[in-house]
């Protein structure tokens, strides 16, 4: 039972679940689809064409981008303004100022629907004009994916074309290759002195030992052999003045 208060039916229809906002956001129906379908409105869903018919857009016919059940309103393909920084940003439309002028059939739910109390050949009129709605999108997906084809290509092609030269990356080659010819060498080296120290030390001591006692004599008869001729020269000075 509906109140007949005001704040109480604006409340429930702000607090309406979603189900029941989507019967609520519908528009009405263009003369020749008012006696094609016997209904007077209908509920707005993404795709329907759509003509403008109050407002600055007043006129403006397209198709449907958005349909927003929590704020109750119907973005439309090209109603737009322009914002302070420059950049357009659709404007929504209330659903109550719109005309429908064409239905997106693709969905069997909607048209079973719509095929309610209506004669047969309403109905066969309505499921091939269905076939041929979804034959047109299948088309425009094609040619989508074809021009998203195309510019991934493009892009590849730009990226080719970016890329360094090919004697580049040879100079390059050597250099991944010089270290692994290295590391033998290094390990040589150190494989080397570990080699040399435990066979050295051994004999090191040993002729350091014998060789300090030959060498000293040696020294000692230097001096000997130097001192003598001083010795001699002394006393044949000596002698000389003597004589005189």
């Amino acid at each position: 039972m509906k109140s007949s208060k005001a704040r109480k039916q604006r409340k429930t229809f702000f607090n309406a679940p979603l189900h029941q906002k989507r019967k609520q956001i519908a528009s009405h129906l263009e003369e020749n689809l008012l006696l094609k379908y016997d209904k007077r409105r209908i509920p707005v869903v993404r795709e329907d064409t759509v003509k403008v018919m109050r407002g600055a857009f007043k006129g403006h016919e397209d198709k449907v981008l958005k349909v927003d059940l929590k704020k109750h309103l119907v973005e439309v393909e090209g109603v737009t303004i322009t914002k302070a920084d420059g950049k357009q940003v659709a404007k929504p439309v209330h659903p109550s100022n719109l005309l429908i002028t064409k239905l997106n059939l693709t969905d069997k739910w909607r048209r079973q629907r719509l095929e309610e109390g209506l004669s047969s050949e309403a109905k066969e009129e309505i499921e091939r004009e269905a076939s041929d709605q979804i034959k047109q999108l299948e088309e425009e997906r094609k040619a989508e994916e074809e021009r998203r084809k195309r510019e991934e290509e493009a892009a590849a092609k730009e990226e080719e074309k970016e890329e360094p030269p090919e004697p580049e990356e040879t100079t390059e080659e050597p250099s991944a290759e010089e270290p692994s010819e290295k590391k033998p060498e290094v390990e040589k080296k150190e494989e080397t002195p570990e080699t040399e120290t435990i066979t050295e030390p051994v004999k090191e001591p040993e002729e350091t030992e014998e060789k300090k006692p030959s060498s000293e004599p040696k020294k000692e008869e230097v001096e000997k052999k130097e001192e003598e001729p001083q010795g001699k020269k002394e006393d044949d000075t000596k002698e000389e003045e003597e004589k005189k």
